[in-house]
């Protein structure tokens, strides 16, 4: 089958939550506004997460996964689902599933007049310091950026494939997506989604993630918004 949209899950260390993630994306399969499949990228776990993505992925022919040897942090995992997949369209959700597959379809319902289509995260299920940390890491995010977007962090999104491969991914980028849509012309908006409570496993990121690493990237990222290439091609032989 040809499926027009996949939706990348990010693993490391999500055992709990793996079955929960199968039965949550099985029924969504079944509701897409359009054919869709599932690409686990199990990002160097040493739990026995790898164990269950394999027995899923046999069970399940919309399923598919790549593992890493080494764990190597979110934007790669993102960056190497980009990479992998074919389809028309990308996305992704955290295997924590805080945010519900089903809020796909809203996001689907604005990709033809935009490149990217974020998650906003309406009344979030997290800690006060997580939630203050986080206004803080994006208030100082558009600062640098000027994208406009209030929750860059929402791990709910969907990209035009052929925009998501031109982003040249480093550590922490995954926060800029938005800004990197913006830098190659696209159009981006922000869609509210439903947020959840952590119904297993351990977060990943802590206070220097969400704040103190996301001003550092900041710096990255005007470097290379100066330094980007970015051209159209206007005719060819081929």
């Amino acid at each position: 089958m040809t499926y027009k949209f996949t939706i990348i899950v990010p693993v490391y260390n999500e055992e709990d939550n793996l079955e929960r993630v199968e039965t949550e994306l099985s029924n969504y399969l079944k509701i897409a506004k359009v054919t869709s499949s599932v690409l686990f990228v199990n990002d160097g776990s040493s739990d026995n997460s790898q164990a269950l993505i394999e027995a899923i992925c046999e069970r399940n022919e919309a399923f598919n996964y790549i593992s890493f040897k080494q764990n190597r942090g979110l934007s790669a995992a993102i960056k190497a689902g980009f990479d992998y997949v074919d389809s028309e369209l990308v996305g992704y959700i955290d295997s924590d599933l805080q945010t519900t597959p089903e809020d796909f379809n809203i996001l689907l319902d604005h990709i033809d007049t935009h490149e990217l289509v974020t998650g906003v995260r309406s009344n979030r299920k997290d800690s006060f310091v997580k939630n203050m940390s986080s206004k803080i890491a994006n208030g100082i995010r558009r600062t640098f950026t000027h994208d406009g977007m209030d929750d860059t962090g929402c791990p709910l999104k969907v990209i035009k494939t052929d925009y998501a491969k031109r982003i040249p991914m480093f550590k922490g980028l995954h926060r800029f997506l938005p800004a990197m849509i913006l830098l190659q012309k696209g159009r981006i908006i922000q869609v509210p989604v439903q947020h959840f409570p952590r119904m297993a496993g351990t977060a990943n990121f802590g206070l220097w993630n969400r704040l103190f690493g996301p001003l550092m990237d900041c710096f990255a990222y005007l470097w290379m918004k100066k330094k980007y290439i970015n051209y159209e091609v206007e005719k060819s032989s081929k």
